[in-house]
């Protein structure tokens, strides 16, 4: 008895199927990675802004299911608030205060750590242990070392012959105070960053300079950091969002007695975020709490985009 046999598929027309076949597990893979971050994005990101965006045209109290529209009233409140208006300063001061003295000290822990050859694993060790470190535990430690009478820094004061410091009781060195933390907790991932750019830089440029003759300043100024610009970028960004933002450090440290609220003394370390917690949590009033949210909201975008436009800048090597 013949067997039939089938004819046989042509070379092109398999390649096409296990072409399709592979598309569509691409596909599918793609699908199966981009669905978790999409409701992520969408459960913790867009609905709390669009939640808080309404919210902030609404009288909302905590616990009361009704939410009455008010329009612009929140916003024209804010405008007439002189407590926000005096945390929009303060939250300007911590900025300026921070941000340039994080940059500055960074770039030169950087510098020097990058220099320092077989003890660099040590120092970035050392310098990157603040950054890891509970937030929390070591404000508490520093709250302690603030202290007027029994604090280390006072009793150094003393041991030198100088006079003692009010730090987080005094209205003109309360947020100062502040800043000194800060900048000590968080200096060593900015260290790190700059490590990770100036790695990146080509050591061929600093020897056909030095064989021109460019002495260190030169390849400082020439060539480490023009090429270190993106990174400035970033980290001039991440600040400024970190910084108008601040909230724990601030919440933490200026709350130096039981019946002390955070943000004082009198109102000198009081930031927009503490104030927005101390309406909303405090006083249960949601609506203008979002209200605050959306205005600060909208300062970092603004300031953030302005500081990338003047920041960012095409270079060609």
């Amino acid at each position: 008895m013949a067997q039939v046999r089938s004819a046989p598929v042509p070379l092109g027309r398999r390649t096409k199927r296990r072409r399709g076949g592979r598309a569509a597990d691409q596909r599918r893979f793609i699908a199966a990675a981009l669905v978790p971050t999409a409701l992520g994005l969408l459960i913790f990101w867009i609905y709390p802004l669009v939640n808080g965006l309404w919210g902030s045209y609404t009288d909302w109290r905590a616990f009361q299911p009704e939410r009455a529209f008010v329009g612009l009233a929140n916003y024209r409140a804010l405008a007439n608030d002189d407590v926000f208006v005096e945390t929009l300063v303060n939250t300007g001061q911590y900025t300026l205060m921070y941000l340039p003295l994080n940059v500055l000290i960074g770039l030169c822990l950087a510098l020097a750590v990058e220099a320092s050859g077989r003890l660099r694993g040590l120092f970035r060790t050392i310098y990157f242990m603040p950054v890891v470190a509970s937030l929390v535990a070591t404000a508490l430690m520093w709250k302690w070392l603030y202290q007027p009478s029994l604090g280390l820094f006072n009793q150094l004061f003393d041991l030198v012959g100088l006079p003692q410091q009010s730090f987080l009781t005094s209205t003109s060195q309360a947020l100062p105070s502040i800043v000194a933390f800060a900048l000590w907790k968080n200096v060593g991932l900015t260290m790190v960053l700059f490590m990770a750019g100036l790695n990146g830089i080509d050591r061929t440029y600093y020897e056909a300079a030095r064989v021109d003759g460019a002495a260190r300043g030169q390849l400082f100024w020439g060539i480490t950091l023009p090429l270190l610009r993106p990174t400035l970028v970033f980290v001039v960004l991440t600040g400024i969002i970190d910084t108008l933002q601040v909230f724990l450090p601030v919440f933490i440290l200026s709350s130096v007695g039981a019946n002390s609220p955070p943000g004082g003394p009198s109102n000198s370390t009081n930031v927009v975020a503490v104030y927005q917690w101390a309406v909303a949590f405090g006083q249960l009033n949601l609506g203008y709490g979002m209200a605050m949210g959306m205005v600060l909201f909208a300062i970092i975008l603004v300031v953030t985009l302005t500081q990338s436009r003047f920041l960012r800048q095409a270079w060609e090597y």
